[in-house]
């Protein structure tokens, strides 16, 4: 695909394989450490090679039907209606320019929408680079540009020093901006406003529980929190697209973790998170 999300081509490789009455070491097949190397890389245990790679397939089907059959309707969409607006704006009352807005708006939002789908799929794709991560360093990056993002605000953040994990540190970057991201969003409307980050006893193991005292939300619809497009505020309450929390599910799930939350309205948020060993 190319910078703007279209197709621009296909990319792949193909390798002739030695018919059966042909003797090992004959031809182009490929090397057998290589063949081994390749059924071990697309494996997943109790999963065959042929299962494997069938999945792999449909995901990638699936990406660029979304990508770009989804993407070529709305662009016609917000395209006309560009044209009508520059157009024809004039000659429209203020109603009328006000439902070409809409209309633009929500062709914007679809596009989002697509590229957050995208992401969503892609966790599952993404092979994980487990190795030692510093928490607590991580999340004073991520503070440090909301920070930057909203100069105005005064917000009381707190990040325990030494909360070490093991896993992938992209993927783990993607869960704090996401978890401290929300907090941060739904703490706006609090006159001061409080952020931690902390590690608590779970059982045998630890949990990461990322904390505020922002808007909160009612546990009866707590279900919903990590649905994909599932949200519990309203967009004119706070911006968002109800993707984030999904791919923190995403992420922490291929971790061999859990997450989970608690809340009351207007008294903030915890929400918590296990990494597997």
């Amino acid at each position: 695909m190319d910078a703007e999300g279209s197709f621009a081509g296909f990319v792949g490789v193909a390798r002739q394989q030695a018919p059966s009455s042909t003797p090992a070491g004959a031809g182009d097949a490929a090397p057998a450490d290589t063949a081994a190397a390749l059924a071990k890389q697309a494996q997943s245990p109790g999963l065959p090679l042929a299962a494997a790679t069938t999945a792999t397939d449909e995901s990638d089907a699936f990406s660029f039907t979304v990508s770009h059959d989804l993407r070529a309707p709305i662009r016609v969409v917000d395209g006309f209606t560009r044209i009508i607006k520059e157009d024809y704006g004039h000659l429209l009352d203020r109603v009328g320019n006000d439902h070409l807005d809409r209309v633009m708006g929500a062709a914007t939002r679809m596009n989002l929408m697509i590229d957050a789908m995208l992401t969503l799929a892609s966790l599952s794709r993404q092979p994980l680079a487990r190795q030692p991560v510093n928490l607590s360093q991580m999340a004073h990056f991520v503070v440090e540009d909301l920070r930057r993002s909203q100069p105005e605000r005064e917000v009381d953040v707190f990040i325990q020093d030494g909360l070490l994990a093991v896993g992938d540190p992209t993927l783990l970057r993607v869960v704090l901006e996401n978890l401290l991201g929300n907090a941060w969003k739904y703490s706006g409307r609090t006159a001061q406003a409080q952020i931690s980050l902390r590690s608590v006893a779970h059982g045998d193991s630890i949990a990461y529980v990322v904390k505020d005292n922002g808007a909160g939300f009612d546990m009866r619809v707590a279900e919903r929190l990590f649905g994909l497009f599932q949200r519990l505020h309203s967009a004119s309450e706070f911006a968002g697209h109800g993707v984030g929390l999904a791919s923190v599910r995403r992420i922490v799930q291929r971790h061999g973790g859990n997450i989970w939350a608690e809340s009351e309205p207007a008294r903030g948020a915890a929400f918590s998170f296990t990494l597997g060993r």
